[in-house]
């Protein structure tokens, strides 16, 4: 994510400084190098052939018929697509577009939201993976229903998941990969927008978590050569590291508001730790407040976490999070610092400082500075490796896409099909999950007319108030529930609708008031002028943790089947078999023999004993399918296999028998190689942050 510095989308290049009028190419688009030649689209073709036999190929690999094969990838993935799968995922075009920006606009500070990831992520593994795999959810609400008991938390977190991925992820991603087709290649928004999509349903349809996560690894190597060879380019354009230290201080725009600040750059460009009281990132809101959200984001939101969940075991989902943190140092050198390169080079288009000469520039007079990436794509590189950044935009636009649909997916289906059909069969679940995600690309296709007209940096304005005002509630209801025993669903219920309603009324306040450009007068209400986003997360979570703690020791103690297997210190009882909330695949396999009578029109035994549910079911599954499979065509037989429904043949041996659910058991020798990087990471991080505070 990106933000809109004070000050910062204003400001550029030391070539300009001696001259008033703006520097070469301040148009809009490119100049004539920007059409992709012969090569280019080679290299853009060879890229999408290369994901779709990707996605193809873990197709075959992965069963996709059941509940786990599609959701979860079969719980079968190793330590690297885990990993490379969380860091694309994290990683979209709008990082691309928006860290470049924030580098050109107020420089390394916006780094600090990467390198708190770090961090995140490894709690997710040592902390929190290990409580939601003992519990054997598939889904986060699902998690809070199993430990609070109820409908209504569960519900609530749903709608807000979906809420926040189709108009904060979705859209922040749409539009900075639409800025980029636009300035780079000048084709039209929706034709690409729209042959985007429809690449990218195909195969999170067709192949589920599995096709998700390898096509994520793939792109993930193509986005790091991609950023890493621009990032080369661009050191060597500007003269190198001396350069860049000097040369951003004097990359003043030409022209600029008289007598304000517009457009000079911050003394404090190259810290992350900034005035706690003056400055756009106060270091307690960075340490504190920061930190809030950012657990939501790594350790309780479905789009991370059932990337972990789908690992083999609980080693491989703590090797994925210590390659994704290590993954997360590199953004700091390939994306942001080419942002500040650009803004030394291209200064009065990048930091442009007036915002009528903004508005020629770039059509949005608060600022250009999200044209920095794109302008050093076009400008700096030659034929075949613009293609090839390309395909890296691309790559990033997808794979974030792709993430959000798969896990907006499962949540719709898990959660909220699953609550007003708690009989539907595993036919149906596949069915449903599917159409989601079609109908998510369609909501993504209607929802860029929005996206375009939110322009630029008040785009991203509009994410981190999203991030800052509605995550903090959630991170908490999480911390409470797996770490603190005593916490209930009336606690964590009301703890969460007030934060909520708290976070909303500020959210809203920001909407109506928005901050004034560096050379008006700011005339916000107090709330807003003097409580920085930050600070206000920390007010947040205080607020939601005071009423959770109070509610839940005012009411009553949780029942033990909430707590047993579901917090930190349960997280090795038995497994207790329990009537009314088993295991999704189970349930459905117990109803599935009376739900298929009524569906196929099979009239078979009335089921017995729960021992005999798979022969039960493997019998009437074989002696129907005998006769549809006859009948059906070898055209539907294929739409079958590319959809994931394939149907079980008669004579196949009954499904292995499934893994014991929540095996937290590791390798000694394993664990400890996973410890001790433990260690070095964490250590890499202090020094890295400690270095540029």
């Amino acid at each position: 994510m990106t933000f809109d510095f004070e000050g910062g989308h204003r400001a550029t290049s030391m070539t300009s400084m001696t001259s008033m009028t703006p520097s070469p190419s301040p148009s809009p688009s490119p100049g004539p190098g920007a059409s992709l030649t012969a090569v280019d689209i080679v290299v853009l073709v060879i890229y999408f052939m290369l994901v779709l036999a990707v996605g193809f190929w873990s197709m075959w690999k992965t069963k996709r018929s059941t509940v786990d094969g599609y959701f979860l990838a079969g719980k079968s993935m190793t330590w690297w697509p885990v990993g490379a799968s969380l860091f694309a995922s994290n990683i979209g075009s709008g990082h691309f577009i928006g860290l470049a920006g924030s580098g050109a606009a107020a420089g390394i500070g916006a780094i600090a939201y990467e390198w708190n990831g770090m961090l995140m992520v490894l709690l997710l593994g040592w902390l929190f993976l290990p409580i939601y795999i003992a519990s054997g959810v598939t889904t986060m609400p699902e998690y809070l229903q199993r430990r609070f008991g109820g409908r209504r938390t569960q519900l609530f977190i749903a709608v807000l998941s979906l809420f926040i991925y189709i108009f904060t992820k979705i859209s922040v991603d749409m539009y900075a990969g639409a800025l980029f087709i636009q300035l780079a290649l000048r084709w039209n928004i929706y034709v690409a927008i729209v042959l985007l999509l429809s690449i990218t349903a195909l195969y999170t349809v067709a192949g589920g978590l599995a096709a998700v996560i390898y096509t994520d690894a793939a792109q993930t190597a193509i986005m790091l050569a991609g950023a890493l060879t621009l990032m080369g380019f661009s050191f060597a354009e500007v003269g190198g590291w001396n350069a860049l230290m000097e040369g951003y201080a004097h990359a003043i725009p030409s022209i600029r508001v008289p007598n304000s600040t517009c457009g000079i750059p911050r003394e404090d460009a190259f810290h992350i730790f900034r005035d706690p009281v003056y400055s756009d990132l106060p270091w307690p809101g960075v340490i504190i407040g920061m930190s809030v959200p950012s657990m939501w984001y790594w350790c309780s939101d479905q789009v991370i976490v059932q990337r972990s969940l789908a690992a083999k075991n609980l080693t491989h989902a703590k090797g994925g999070s210590l390659l994704a943190a290590y993954l997360k140092i590199l953004p700091f050198f390939a994306i942001m610092l080419p942002g500040m390169i650009s803004r030394i080079l291209y200064t009065d288009d990048v930091a442009c400082a007036e915002p009528e000469q903004c508005k020629k520039i770039c059509g949005n007079q608060v600022g250009c500075s999200d044209t920095a990436y794109a302008r050093l794509v076009m400008e700096l590189l030659p034929t075949g490796l613009r293609g090839l950044m390309m395909a890296v935009m691309v790559a990033a636009l997808m794979s974030s896409l792709t993430s959000v649909f798969n896990s907006a997916s499962t949540i719709f289906t898990m959660d909220l099909w699953k609550s007003f059909r708690s009989h539907a069969t595993e036919w149906e679940l596949m069915i449903v999950g599917r159409v989601f995600v079609l109908m998510l690309a369609v909501a993504s296709v209607l929802w860029i007319p929005v996206v375009q007209a939110s322009q630029g940096g008040q785009l991203f304005i509009y994410i981190q108030s999203i991030s800052t005002y509605l995550q903090p509630p959630v991170s908490i209801i999480f911390i409470l529930g797996c770490f603190w025993k005593r916490t209930n669903e009336k606690g964590a219920f009301w703890g969460l609708s007030i934060g909520l309603l708290v976070g909303c009324i500020r959210m809203l306040l920001d909407f109506i008031y928005p901050a004034p450009l560096c050379y008006e007068e700011d005339t916000r209400p107090a709330v807003l002028k003097y409580v920085h986003y930050l600070y206000f997360s920390i007010v947040l979570s205080l607020i939601t943790l005071v009423v959770v703690v109070v509610v839940s020791l005012a009411t009553e103690e949780p029942k033990p089947e909430q707590i047993s297997r579901l917090t930190w210190y349960t997280r090795f009882d038995p497994v207790e078999p329990k009537v009314n909330e088993v295991p999704v695949e189970r349930s459905i396999k117990t109803i599935e023999i009376t739900d298929q009578k009524d569906e196929m029109g099979v009239v078979g035994k009335e089921q017995e004993d729960t021992s005999d549910t798979k022969t039960c079911h493997h019998r009437k599954d074989s002696s129907s399918s005998v006769s549809s499979i006859q009948s059906q065509s070898r055209l539907m037989s294929a739409v079958y296999w590319i959809c994931g429904m394939e149907r079980q043949k008669e004579g196949e041996s009954p499904p292995a028998p499934e893994q014991i659910i929540g095996s937290l058991e590791e390798k000694p020798r394993l664990r400890h190689i996973i410890n001790a990087n433990l260690i070095i990471c964490i250590s890499v991080t202090a020094f890295i942050i400690g270095f540029w505070a």
